[in-house]
C-alpha cells in the first residue's frame, strides 16, 4: 500500500507549467513522489481547473501539503484559499515559506513563477516541505482563520 502522506500534490497553469515540470524532475531525485493535477502543458488554461481539485484533496486530508504555481501565485493561492481546511501562502524566498508552515500552519504554498528563478522555487518548495508548524501560542490563531466550523 502507498502512503499517501509520501506524496506530494502539484499544479499549475500555464504560466506556471515549467516551474512545475522542473519542480516534479528535482524532488523526485530527492525522493519525493508527485501526483500532478495538471496542467500538462504550456497552452493557455484556466488555473481553477487544476487548483480546485488539489485544492480540495487537502481539505479532505488525502494530502498533508501541496504546491502550486503560476505567473504571480497569487490567482492559484486565493483559489485554494477557498477551502475551509486550507491555509495557502504565497512564498516568493525561502523565509516566507517558513514562516508561513512554523507559524501558520500552511498546507499548501503557492509559489509566483514569473518572478523567481527555478532553482528559488525548488529552495522555496523544500523549505516548505521540510519545516513543521510549531504550535503552541500560534495554534490560537490559527483557529481563528476560518470563518466557517470545521
Amino acid at each position: 500500500m502507498i502512503n499517501i502522506s509520501k506524496i506530494i500534490p502539484i499544479a499549475s497553469d500555464h504560466a506556471g507549467y515549467e516551474l512545475k515540470e522542473y519542480l516534479k524532475i528535482e524532488l523526485s531525485k530527492l525522493g519525493y513522489e508527485l501526483k500532478d493535477y495538471g496542467t500538462f502543458s504550456t497552452e493557455s488554461c484556466d488555473y481553477p481547473d487544476f487548483i480546485h481539485p488539489l485544492a480540495k484533496d487537502i481539505n479532505d486530508g488525502i494530502y498533508p501539503l501541496g504546491l502550486i504555481m503560476c505567473g504571480s501565485g497569487n490567482g492559484v493561492q486565493m483559489t485554494a484559499n477557498k477551502y475551509i481546511n486550507v491555509r495557502c501562502a504565497l512564498s516568493w524566498c525561502e523565509e516566507i515559506a517558513s514562516l508561513a508552515r512554523m507559524h501558520n500552519d500552511a498546507n499548501i504554498v503557492s509559489i509566483p513563477a514569473r518572478f523567481i528563478e527555478k532553482e528559488e522555487g525548488l529552495k522555496i518548495a523544500l523549505t516548505f516541505l521540510n519545516t513543521q508548524y510549531e504550535g503552541g501560542r500560534h495554534q490560537r490563531r490559527v483557529d481563528k482563520i476560518s470563518m466557517l466550523k470545521k
